[in-house]
């Protein structure tokens, strides 16, 4: 084998790396791909390291708009790239996108590709709309492929502008890595003590349990969840809300419902959790009533993996993750009214939660296995390098298949 291809993935924070490339860097490690990661330093940056033997390369990149900053980190990026000289640049976050995909522009990097988690112009009112419209527009356009987590966001991307009619392409059926149904498996998968958080019972045998996974921010609907739960917990004296994931200081949420919620004795509040897999197995169903912005969120996906139905707002990204009426149930976002009758039709009948608790999980595992995601995009780096990129390096599967390529979403953009 001659030198190895180079990939470059570049976010604002390593955590995104740590989270989302979980196994894929490996599995592209053992197809002849050498990585590099770019991103603000911390420890998960070095987790990653150690972890999937990447080489680092830590700067700061800041997550809000500070043109001095900004600027810093631009011509960081573009020095950075000019050292590694990697035959492919892989983006995601917003922030990161565009810095990097200026930088990369610059530094000629042969292939550029754009993975779209989630578009700020989705939520963005007034004169910030047109504004992050035409950042993500400028992100994508400099990009030689973008790559939507989700076909929802694809077709808002194209609907909006940010990408052409016809560009941009899904992985498989969606998401960005995928969900490991071994990892997620309710027959292996050992409840968390609640008992030991709060006074009284807890868990499957115990209570009726309500699940949420991701940060308490204002924008994951938490105040929409408080007034729901509001709705129904007299109805129901057995059931419990499990809110699981740390308070958001950048969005959050108004204090009268952070301190309601603290001081009802029938929320149990765990904070920032290593490993929810047991959390979810605490729960007798999983609402996730996102306001938008979400790409493909994972946790409802996780959820459904664990045999839980799912409620969730009916936004972009969401849409994808529930299968309304069949995995779960779809609501208006920012519709408290809507989202506790759902609750409520959950919680009156065990035998749908199950019924769909358990379609949910076999589409898991039949459509979105890391595997597939991995093999998707494995094809088309492959594709790049064969219409674009640079003659030297080889990359190429060591005994097992690569897996199938990007379903019909439309050509490269």
């Amino acid at each position: 084998m001659g030198d190895k291809i180079k990939i470059a993935f570049v976010t604002t924070v390593p955590i995104t790396q740590w989270a989302f490339l979980r196994g894929q860097n490996a599995y592209m490690r053992e197809r002849g791909f050498e990585l590099h990661a770019i991103s603000s330093p911390g420890p998960e940056l070095d987790q990653l390291v150690r972890r999937d033997r990447v080489t680092a390369h830590p700067m700061a990149i800041a997550r809000a708009i500070a043109p001095v900053s900004d600027l810093v980190a631009l011509i960081r990026l573009i020095l950075v790239l000019g050292r590694i000289r990697p035959s492919i640049v892989h983006l995601s976050t917003p922030k990161a996108a565009l810095l990097g995909a200026i930088a990369a522009w610059v530094a000629r990097v042969p292939i550029r590709i754009f993975l779209v988690r989630g578009l700020f112009t989705e939520n963005a009112r007034g004169p910030w709309r047109p504004l992050f419209r035409w950042l993500e527009r400028l992100s994508a356009r400099l990009c030689h492929t973008s790559i939507c987590v989700a076909p929802s966001l694809l077709d808002f991307a194209r609907a909006e502008g940010i990408l052409g009619r016809g560009q941009g392409i899904v992985l498989a059926h969606g998401m960005s890595n995928g969900i490991d149904p071994e990892r997620f498996d309710p027959a292996v998968v050992e409840a968390a003590d609640l008992a030991a958080r709060r006074p009284g019972p807890t868990g499957p045998s115990g209570a009726t349990v309500i699940g949420f996974v991701g940060r308490l921010a204002r924008d994951k609907g938490i105040a929409d969840l408080f007034d729901a739960w509001n709705e129904v917990r007299d109805e129901f004296p057995d059931a419990v809300l499990l809110l699981v994931g740390p308070w958001e200081e950048r969005d959050r949420v108004p204090q009268p419902v952070r301190r309601g919620l603290e001081s009802d004795p029938r929320v149990v509040l765990v904070g920032g959790q290593h490993d929810v897999a047991p959390f979810y197995k605490c729960m007798s169903l999983f609402v996730y009533p996102s306001h938008g912005t979400e790409g493909f969120p994972n946790a409802p996906m996780e959820a459904a993996s664990m045999a839980l139905p799912v409620i969730a707002g009916r936004v972009v990204g969401c849409v994808d993750a529930v299968v309304d009426g069949v995995t779960g149930a779809l609501v208006p976002p920012r519709d408290p009214r809507a989202l506790a009758a759902a609750i409520r039709r959950y919680l009156k009948d065990p035998e749908l939660r199950r019924e769909h608790g358990r379609a949910g999980r076999e589409r898991v595992v039949r459509d979105f296995r890391q595997e597939l995601i991995w093999g998707a995009l494995y094809q088309v780096y492959l594709q790049a390098l064969k219409e674009g990129g640079p003659a030297q390096g080889q990359v190429g599967p060591r005994g097992r298949s690569a897996g199938p390529g990007p379903r019909g979403q439309g050509r490269l953009s």
